[in-house]
């Protein structure tokens, strides 16, 4: 088996929570945010893993603590084999050209000030790739491949000068004018029309083809991920419940956090019923999160045990869950009405 390009093992983030003085002197006991908390997966060189889960979950703060935008509290992150906690300096900025960031907001990662083909030539500046015209003419380029033609008429323009799709088509660009090998896509379509979306997928698609990418594809939309991804995780309060082979995971779900996000996806079918129960209440508070399975409190299906023991992930190489009742519940998620 080759090795994967991205290995993640018991990756945690914990965030300390700000309190007033009054608050840090009555309540010594430190608190935290604990976005991510003990998850491990491995994405291999050439596919699309995808993230998937409600908001909160940790999805974001993931993909983040991949590329070390944000520093882990504990675990290891393994790129190409190299443990990039452990990179410094010149060494981690050489290892940045390798991998980038699709930010979800096109409106908010573009600098309102930056021309776009400032936008798309910084990275080169910062890694005194190209300079003037050679750089010009590289920006130039990716704009073309991007879909922004002609190139010379974006090229001088500002963010507020273009739509949302051009927009994030520019974010795109910038993220593969160095050719990285890795990009986390954070949830790259969730703020662009309908309409436009289908055809940013498409391109990500197409440039992965042409650049022998690798995705991190991190979405709340399940639709979304079935189009494009090739294994996904499902997170909730910052643990993976479920993982394995899309196909897999979509047509028979082990966990009934997912079924459930699966029931939620609309079909284009006006006689499906919903079978399932939409859980109660909002996901907790990952400050103080429940014990045991941290779903069991919105479980239409818990048991006594639930409340008690973590489930660990369980199964083989293609699909696995953390549910105490895997093999006992028939998860279908939708029944075609007579």
């Amino acid at each position: 088996m080759p090795e994967p390009l991205v290995k993640v093992e018991n990756l945690k983030k914990y965030f300390p929570v700000t309190k007033s003085f009054i608050e840090s002197i009555l309540l010594r006991k430190k608190e935290y945010v604990r976005a991510v908390d003990g998850i491990s997966f491995e994405i291999n060189r050439g596919e699309i893993f995808g993230l998937a889960g409600e908001s909160g979950s940790g999805k974001t703060t993931t993909g983040r603590l991949i590329l070390r935008l944000i520093e882990p509290t504990e675990g290891r992150i393994l790129f190409d084999g190299i443990d990039i906690l452990k990179l410094k300096g010149p060494e981690l900025k050489r290892l940045r050209r390798r991998m980038q960031i699709i930010f979800q907001d096109p409106y908010a990662s573009l600098n309102p000030r930056m021309k776009v083909g400032d936008a798309i030539g910084h990275p080169l500046k910062i890694h005194r790739i190209a300079e003037g015209e050679e750089r010009k003419e590289l920006v130039l380029k990716v704009l073309e491949k991007v879909g922004l033609s002609p190139p010379e008429d974006f090229y001088e323009r500002y963010p507020h000068q273009l739509s949302g799709g051009q927009r994030q088509r520019v974010a795109i660009a910038r993220a593969i004018v160095l050719n990285p090998e890795f990009i986390v896509a954070d949830e790259p379509v969730s703020m662009l029309d309908v309409s436009v979306r289908a055809l940013i997928l498409d391109l990500m698609m197409r440039l992965k083809e042409e650049m022998k990418l690798t995705y991190l594809f991190i979405s709340h939309d399940l639709a979304v991920s079935k189009y494009i991804c090739n294994r996904i995780a499902i997170m909730y309060l910052g643990k993976i419940v479920e993982m394995g082979d899309l196909k897999e995971v979509f047509s028979n779900p082990w966990h009934p956090y997912t079924s459930i996000l699966l029931a939620a996806v609309p079909v284009p079918n006006p006689r499906a019923r919903r079978t399932k129960v939409i859980p109660k209440g909002e996901i907790p508070s990952p400050i103080n999160p429940p014990s045991g399975c941290r779903f069991h409190p919105r479980c239409p299906y818990a048991k006594p045990i639930c409340a008690k023991e973590e489930p660990q992930l369980e199964g083989d190489s293609r699909h696995q869950a953390a549910c105490h009742r895997i093999g006992e519940l028939e998860l279908t998620t939708f029944r075609r009405s007579k």
